[in-house]
């Protein structure tokens, strides 16, 4: 994948797939928080393997916890594919999703079904991957700017504007970002940081993704990003590279889940059980995405991560999928950092 397809896969933002073959039977409404090229893929082969009509739309997982709960009356989606579990669970104590287990849970790796468990059977694990911090290589030589390892580095006075970061009220990843740091330290301390933090950010991107595809076009020198997404870069030529800090890093178990009140439900979980499966797992590294695959039969690839080189924090997704505990960081977040002048 050459560097121009990689940014147009970056920018994309929905999909609608048109004509259906000829054995076609149902349609699912389908709304998806991980890259555009990964969602196009899956809903192409879903479509292809059942006959199955796929309309889709991509948005971030914070857009789409506010798309579902603006519809909850009158639902137009039926299933929700990605983003962190903290969202989704978030959506279960707003009765917004309805519970459902899958025959085909019984590979999958602990941390997909125990998302399923702290969601009481919502939602399931589909994918995982770990923050960290992202800087382009050719950009830091240029600059002759040491490189970042841990959090306490990325404070440095010559990083000025140079750094980017997603905003929590849209992304999720940064609001597993910001839960990290809470858990790494406490929540004075992780807001403390985020307001040293914010003279070195030129940016807060409603996108998750964004501040990577900034750091690949060489737009901003370091990024907080998932390591999935930096490897999509990476095989895509991009002069990225990415460190973990030893402090400890957050991770994140994207879900899916099917929506209370879904108009297709015998689809949505038709296409529940057919995610869960080997064959559409190994879809991900057909089109550039590195993200860990919940299930144990998943074809292995060296370039995929590897979580046990990481030192991954024990990610409390019930305190933080709280919608309670959500709304509360969210609105000290807008208080005390994203109300500061720049």
């Amino acid at each position: 994948m050459n560097r121009r397809i990689l940014l147009t896969a970056f920018g994309a933002v929905s999909i609608t797939w048109g004509a259906l073959p000829a054995m076609a039977q149902g349609q699912l409404n389908m709304i998806c928080a991980p890259a555009a090229d990964w969602c196009e893929a899956i809903a192409a082969g879903f479509q292809r393997d059942t006959g199955v009509k796929v309309n889709m739309v991509r948005k971030s997982s914070g857009e789409i916890l506010a798309q579902v709960k603006a519809e909850a009356q009158n639902p137009r989606l039926d299933i929700w594919f990605g983003g962190s579990a903290e969202t989704h669970i978030t959506a279960v104590e707003e009765r917004l999703l309805q519970p459902y287990t899958s025959p085909n849970m019984a590979n999958l790796h602990p941390w997909a079904i125990k998302a399923h468990e702290a969601s009481k059977g919502h939602c399931t694990g589909v994918s995982s991957g770990a923050i960290g911090i992202v800087y382009n290589r050719e950009l830091v030589a240029r600059k002759n700017m040491p490189i970042p390892k841990t959090w306490e580095d990325l404070l440095n006075p010559a990083y000025r504007g140079e750094v980017q970061m997603p905003n929590p009220n849209s992304s999720g990843t940064a609001y597993t970002i910001i839960a990290g740091l809470i858990q790494i330290w406490n929540e004075d301390k992780a807001f403390d940081y985020l307001k040293k933090l914010h003279p070195n950010v030129n940016a807060y991107t409603r996108s998750g993704a964004a501040p990577l595809q900034s750091v690949a076009r060489g737009e901003s020198t370091f990024a907080i990003s998932f390591n999935m997404e930096t490897i999509s870069a990476q095989q895509g030529g991009f002069p990225v590279e990415l460190s973990y800090p030893p402090e400890g890093t957050s991770y994140e178990v994207a879900c899916m889940s099917i929506i209370r009140g879904a108009r297709n439900e015998r689809e949505a979980k038709q296409f529940y059980d057919w995610y869960l499966t080997p064959a559409a797992m190994d879809i991900g590294p057909k089109v550039n995405q590195w993200h860990a695959p919940a299930h144990k039969g998943a074809m292995p690839d060296p370039r995929l991560p590897d979580p046990s080189k990481i030192k991954l924090i024990d990610y409390d997704f019930a305190t933080f999928g709280s919608a309670a505990t959500r709304r509360r960081i969210l609105s000290r977040w807008d208080a005390e950092v994203g109300s500061l002048p720049k």
